[in-house]
């Protein structure tokens, strides 16, 4: 596979620690490539669900995808303001224009008032023992899990709303999409 450049259409698999496929979003568009992380846009993408259910996504979304972060971050453009869905996962990586990742099912969601909430921890727990998760990652995504929450209190990059207009507009440049 080619390098990803700017514009480009991939996939996005999500993944569970067992290696069976979770969701698969057909179509997210490239907006930006940095070193250790790069951002996607999507708008009406069709997910499917492991169980075979598939939706359409309702309103716009700036993702952020990192190469060394156990967390990425989805920033939805609702009429109702800025949300936050972000998930505990594994570095990204790219396997023949697909984005990959393993999701860990602690999630951080964040209201447009600034609130959060810690979700999941319960289904957390229960693949931790049925999937034997390992002290040491165990460790690594709850730290990482502080991580994220320390950047949504400090409001440091995708937590920072005129990054993600920036970013929403470059969206629609590249997509014609509005």
């Amino acid at each position: 596979m080619s390098e990803i450049k700017i514009g480009d259409n991939l996939e996005l698999h999500c993944y569970k620690h067992n290696g069976k496929i979770n969701s698969v979003s057909d179509r997210i568009t490239v907006i930006d490539i940095k070193d250790d992380y790069i951002v996607c846009g999507d708008f009406k993408t069709t997910i499917t669900e492991s169980d075979g259910t598939s939706h359409k996504t309702k309103e716009p979304a700036i993702m952020f995808f990192y190469k060394n972060r156990w967390f990425n971050i989805l920033a939805q453009l609702k009429k109702q303001g800025l949300f936050y869905y972000c998930n505990i996962a594994t570095p990204y990586l790219i396997d023949d224009d697909v984005i990959k990742y393993i999701d860990y099912d602690l999630d951080l969601r964040v209201f447009p008032d600034g609130g959060f909430r810690v979700l999941d921890k319960n289904e957390y727990n229960y693949h931790k023992k049925i999937m034997h998760y390992s002290d040491e990652l165990d460790c690594i995504l709850k730290s990482e899990l502080n991580s994220l929450i320390n950047m949504k209190k400090n409001q440091d990059g995708p937590f920072d709303k005129n990054l993600i207009e920036k970013y929403y507009e470059r969206y629609q440049e590249i997509t014609g999409k509005l």
